[in-house]
C-alpha cells in the first residue's frame, strides 16, 4: 500500500491508525469490508481487522455477513446516543427548544412547498417529475427532510431529558 497523496501523509501524521479506521468506518452509509475500510484509513487490513474487531467490541460498529464475508457499519444505537450527547455540550434547554422550532419550521416549510405530509410521500413524487434536475431536487429533498425529521427526534429526547442527561459532573464517591 502506497499513498502518496499530501493530504493522506498529513491525516497519517497527525491520527493514529485507530482514529484513522474508526472515523472511516463510523462514517460509512453501508456496510463495508475490512479491505475497503483499510484503504480508505490508509492502513493495512490487519491493522484495520484488529481494530474493527476493538470497536464492534466497543459497541461502535456492527458487524454483518455479505456472502460469507465480514462487512462492517456504525451501530445506530451508539451514533444517537453520540449525536444527543454533542446537542447537550451544545445547547442549554433553550437553545434546544430554539433548535426544535427551526427544525419544525423546515418541515413545514417543505410540507408546503410540495403539498405532501411525509418525506415518503414526496420520494413517490420523485418518479412523476419530468426532468432530471427536478428528479434529484425531489429526491435530495426527501432525504434531507428524513434526516431533519431524524434529527428532531434525537432534540425531543434531549429537551425531554435535560435535566437528567445534563447532570455532569454531579456523581460523588
Amino acid at each position: 500500500m502506497t499513498h502518496s497523496d499530501p493530504g493522506v501523509d498529513a491525516w497519517k501524521e497527525h491520527t493514529s491508525a485507530f482514529d484513522r479506521v474508526r472515523s472511516v468506518a463510523q462514517t460509512v452509509s453501508e456496510p463495508r469490508s475490512v479491505s475497503w475500510i483499510a484503504e480508505k484509513a490508509a492502513v493495512s487490513e490487519n491493522t484495520a481487522r484488529g481494530h474493527l474487531r476493538r470497536l464492534v467490541e466497543m459497541n461502535v460498529l456492527l458487524t454483518f455477513d455479505r456472502d460469507g464475508r465480514t462487512t462492517y457499519a456504525p451501530d445506530p444505537l451508539h451514533t444517537r446516543h453520540q449525536t444527543l450527547r454533542e446537542l447537550l455540550d451544545e445547547y442549554d434547554h433553550e437553545g434546544l427548544i430554539a433548535l426544535k422550532e427551526s427544525l419544525q419550521t423546515q418541515i413545514e416549510t417543505w410540507r408546503g412547498e410540495y403539498g405532501v405530509a411525509a418525506p415518503e410521500e414526496l420520494r413517490t413524487l420523485a418518479a412523476d417529475t419530468e426532468t432530471a434536475e427536478e428528479t434529484a431536487t425531489v429526491r435530495r429533498t426527501a432525504n434531507d427532510w428524513a434526516l431533519t425529521e431524524y434529527r428532531l427526534s434525537i432534540v425531543e429526547e434531549a429537551i425531554d431529558n435535560y435535566t437528567t442527561y445534563s447532570r455532569r459532573g454531579t456523581a460523588s464517591a
